[in-house]
């Protein structure tokens, strides 16, 4: 059995629909379909997703939403038209949008919730109706009836365990499942949703709860690439790679495949196979296991980003000083911080932070405690800050990986602000200032791929 998950581009209109369709036909195998709202059919069009959210807010600061709820419903009116869905049969879809308005939320974070994931709902339910059309045995299936259960919490879900229990009675089926990405039901009976790009993560769980043989994921590229093809011309497409290497690249900006849908299926060590709807044909990536995994390349990718800030802190005899991080740490929590890495030597330490999480008042407030709280000799912020991800299993027993990585970049008087590798040394992590990242990912691509 293999589960399929559509993005919101290979449902943005009905000639997508016509082509999920077709795929799904293609394979008998492939019995359980996930779906993602629908996406933009062009470049200044907008996701059903971010419609809903702002009818959601317009209906919350009491503005007029009708405007946006009538563009909404035109989106699903226009794919039901292409296959010739009777108006009869489409009432009860059209109704959901705006008995939206009619049901009663927890708080306005559930509203949002609920709102949001009506976009994966009616998609699904859309689908099922083609395809029963098309006279194939199409099942909706509601999250509420199946009981995939989530944490109670509201835009950031989590999977809870009994919900494994609950999807495995479909691991055997005749029917066609047609079931809505992107969200769960609480204990308490509200919808919550996963973090945006939660399709992938509902296709996940299925797959693991089902003990599907693969997990498909179709979107708009025809494979993961080693490189951001924005920063490198015509990038060589990844054909296998393990878990652990879509982790390491995930954290440095590769966003094909949503990150935390990963750990669904390493628990179930479900493979995942990465494609294009617009190219079904295409062998697209697919992401194994690390166990009997043969690495054909040094490096299978690298990637950079910039939404990264660093906190350098000198201190004589740091080394010596009992409770110096213990206290820094506290500061951290006491401003709800997380930090990424934390460089040491002897008198200094440097702390990586994820910046989207500081406002400026957070960043200099917590700069202040630690001058008042740990007395360092020196502290500086540094805004201009980006990361670069080399990751590859075929590194681990490569004697002179580093030279080959650190070279290049020297030649171009690329200047390396930290450098750190993983204990499972299939990763070399290095920063340095915003403006060089693009460079230094070109100079790593062409070492390795050139």
């Amino acid at each position: 059995m293999k589960v399929v998950k559509f993005g919101g581009s290979s449902l943005a209109n009905g000639a997508q629909f016509q082509k999920v369709i077709n795929i799904i036909k293609a394979d008998p195998a492939r019995k359980i379909i996930i779906t993602s709202a629908p996406g933009k059919r062009f470049a200044d069009d907008f996701k059903v997703t971010d419609l809903l959210i702002k009818y959601a807010k317009q209906y919350l600061t009491q503005k007029n939403y009708q405007p946006v709820v009538k563009e909404i419903w035109a989106r699903y009116q226009e794919i039901a038209t292409y296959f010739k869905i009777t108006p009869a049969a489409l009432q009860p879809l059209k109704q959901q949008l705006f008995d939206l308005l009619k049901n009663n939320y927890r708080n306005s974070d559930f509203l949002i919730a609920a709102f949001k994931a009506q976009g994966e709902k009616l998609s699904a339910e859309l689908l099922a109706l083609i395809l029963q059309q098309e006279k194939l045995p199409a099942r909706f299936l509601d999250p509420q009836n199946i009981k995939f259960m989530v944490t109670d919490s509201a835009n950031d879900a989590q999977i809870l365990p009994q919900t494994y229990h609950n999807l495995y009675k479909w691991h055997q089926t005749d029917q066609l499942l047609i079931f809505p990405g992107f969200y769960g039901i609480t204990k308490k009976g509200d919808i919550a949703t996963f973090s945006r790009g939660g399709s992938d993560i509902t296709g996940a769980i299925w797959a693991r709860g089902v003990q599907a043989d693969l997990y498909e994921n179709f979107t708009d590229v025809n494979a993961i690439y080693a490189a951001d093809p924005h920063i490198v011309n015509n990038p060589c497409a990844i054909k296998v790679m393990t878990y652990r290497e879509l982790r390491e690249l995930s954290y440095a900006g590769f966003s094909v495949f949503h990150d935390e849908a990963l750990i669904p299926a390493i628990q179930g060590q479900i493979p995942i196979n990465v494609k294009n709807t617009n190219y079904p044909e295409l062998p697209g990536t697919k992401i194994v296991p690390a166990k009997n995994f043969l690495a054909q390349n040094i490096v299978t990718g690298v990637a950079s980003s910039n939404h990264f800030a660093a906190l350098y802190l000198h201190k004589y005899l740091l080394n010596k000083e009992l409770g110096f991080t213990l206290k820094l740490l506290q500061i951290f929590y006491k401003f709800k911080i997380s930090y990424e890495h934390m460089p040491s030597g002897i008198d200094d330490l440097t702390v990586i932070f994820d910046k989207r999480q500081f406002t400026a008042a957070i960043q200099q407030n917590m700069c202040d405690e630690i001058k008042k709280v740990l007395k360092p000799d020196y502290l500086e912020w540094i805004d201009d800050y980006a990361i670069i991800m080399v990751v590859g299993e075929g590194m681990r027993n490569k004697i002179g990986a580093m030279r080959s990585i650190t070279a290049p970049l020297a030649k171009k008087k690329v200047a390396i602000h930290m450098i750190n590798q993983g204990a499972s040394r299939i990763s070399i992590m290095l920063g340095t200032k915003k403006a060089d990242a693009p460079i230094a990912v070109k100079q790593i691509y062409q070492q390795f791929f050139n």
